[in-house]
C-alpha cells in the first residue's frame, strides 16, 4: 500500500485521527523481508511475538535520512513493549506465558517431545519441582529452575512438549531469546527421528542458528547464533544403538551428550558443560585493604574488561576508575592494570578510583 503524501487530504486525515496501533507510515523503498516482519507484527497476538517482529524490522530497516523518523518510531514501540514485559515479569498482569526472565549465569531452554524427560532432567539438575507423569503433555507452561555449578547458578527452563499439532506458538520466542537451547531426545522412543525433525524445524522457525555451524552467506541480521546441545536421555535403557540413530537424526554437527535423568548418568559431566558453553567469567571484586567476597562472583561475558566490571559494580565507580590490581591470571599477584585489561575466569580485582 502506497503512503499518501503529507499534504494530501488522506495524509491530513491520518495525522489528525492518528494511526492504528500496529500500522506504520513507511518509506516506499523497504525490502520484502521488512514488509514480511511488519505483517507478522500486525498479526501477532502476544508481546513476545510482537517483540521478535519489531526487532527484525529494526534490523532490516535501511539506515538513512529518509528512515530516521520510522527508526525512532520503531525504537519507541520496542521500548514500550519491553517495559510491559518487564512489568509483567514483576507481578503485573497480562504476562506472556513464553517470557521467562533470565537469571544467574545464563538461561538454557529445554525443548523436547512428549515424555522425552525434560521435566525429569530439570528435577534432577535443579531444586525445581515440575509435574512429572507417564502421560504426554504433563508440562503446561514454562518452568525455570536453577542448576548449581561450583559457585554459580545456571537457569534451566522446562517447556511444554514439541509435537505435531501440539506445539505452543510462544516456544519460538522463548528459544530465540535464550542464551542456549537443549534438545532433549528420548533414545528409547520409536518416533525418535520424527521428534528430532520437529525440534530442528522449531529452531528454524525460532531463527536460532547453532553456534559452530558455518553461517550462510545470506544470513539475515536477526538470526540468533546460540549454543545448541542435543541430550540423548534414557541412555541407561539403550545399548547405544538408538542413541546413534537419534544423533544422526538431530545432526552430527551438533554436540550430543548421553544422559539419564533416572540413573543420573552423564549429569555431573553436563553441569560444567552447560556453564562453560555459555562463555562466562567469574570475577571477584575486592576493596583495598579488604578480603574479596569469594561467595558472590560477578558474572561477565568472555573478553570482558576491568571497565566492564567497574560498570557492574556501579556507574560512578566506572566513571572515576584510575586503575585496578589483579590476582589470579596476572603476571604477578597485585599487578596494576588499566581499565582496558581483559579479565580471566576467577580473577580477583581490586578497583581504585
Amino acid at each position: 500500500m502506497r503512503t499518501a503524501p503529507a499534504g494530501s487530504a488522506s495524509g491530513r486525515r491520518g495525522a489528525t485521527a492518528g494511526r492504528p496501533a500496529d500500522n506504520f507510515a513507511v518509506p516506499a523503498n523497504l525490502t520484502p523481508p521488512y514488509h514480511d516482519a511488519q505483517e507478522r507484527f500486525k498479526a501477532a497476538s502476544s508481546h513476545d511475538e510482537k517483540l521478535q517482529a519489531l526487532r527484525e524490522m529494526i534490523a532490516l530497516l535501511p539506515k538513512h535520512k529518509g528512515t530516521e523518523k520510522l527508526f525512532a518510531d520503531l525504537k519507541k514501540r520496542l521500548a514500550k513493549l519491553e517495559g510491559e514485559v518487564e512489568h509483567a515479569a514483576h507481578g503485573g498482569r497480562h504476562a506472556d506465558p513464553g517470557h521467562v526472565k533470565s537469571e544467574g549465569a545464563g538461561q538454557w531452554v529445554l525443548l523436547g517431545g512428549p515424555n522425552s524427560g525434560k521435566s525429569s532432567l530439570l528435577a534432577a539438575l535443579t531444586h525445581a519441582h515440575p509435574g512429572i507423569g507417564e502421560y504426554p503433555f504433563t508440562t503446561r507452561a514454562p518452568l525455570p529452575g536453577m542448576m548449581s555449578f561450583e559457585d554459580v547458578q545456571v537457569q534451566l527452563v522446562d517447556t511444554p512438549a514439541v509435537a505435531t499439532g501440539h506445539t505452543e506458538p510462544y516456544l519460538t520466542n522463548l528459544a530465540h531469546n535464550a542464551d542456549g537451547v537443549l534438545l532433549v531426545l528420548d533414545v528409547t522412543a520409536d518416533d525418535g527421528e520424527e521428534s528430532a525433525r520437529l525440534l530442528v524445524d522449531l529452531l528454524e522457525r525460532a531463527r536460532v542458528w547453532p553456534r559452530g555451524r558455518p553461517l550462510p552467506a545470506d544470513a539475515p541480521p536477526f538470526l540468533a547464533v546460540r549454543p545448541v546441545i542435543a541430550l540423548g536421555n534414557k541412555c541407561d535403557q539403550d545399548d547405544g544403538t538408538f542413541a546413534e540413530i537419534a544423533r544422526e537424526a538431530i545432526g552430527r554437527d551438533l554436540p550430543f551428550h548421553a544422559v539419564s535423568a533416572l540413573s543420573g548418568e552423564g549429569l555431573e559431566e553436563l553441569r560444567p558443560l552447560l556453564y562453560r558453553t555459555l562463555r562466562r567469567l567469574r570475577v571477584y571484586a575486592k576493596e583495598p585493604g579488604k578480603k574479596p567476597d569469594l561467595a558472590a562472583p560477578f558474572i561477565l561475558p568472555e573478553g570482558a574488561t576491568v571497565n566492564q566490571l567497574a560498570g557492574r559494580v556501579h556507574k560512578d565507580v566506572a566513571a572515576a576508575l584510575r586503575f585496578a590490581r589483579i590476582w589470579g591470571h596476572a603476571k604477578f599477584d597485585g599487578q596494576q592494570v588499566d581499565r582496558h585489561h581483559v579479565l580471566s575466569d576467577r580473577d580477583v580485582v581490586e578497583l581504585h578510583a
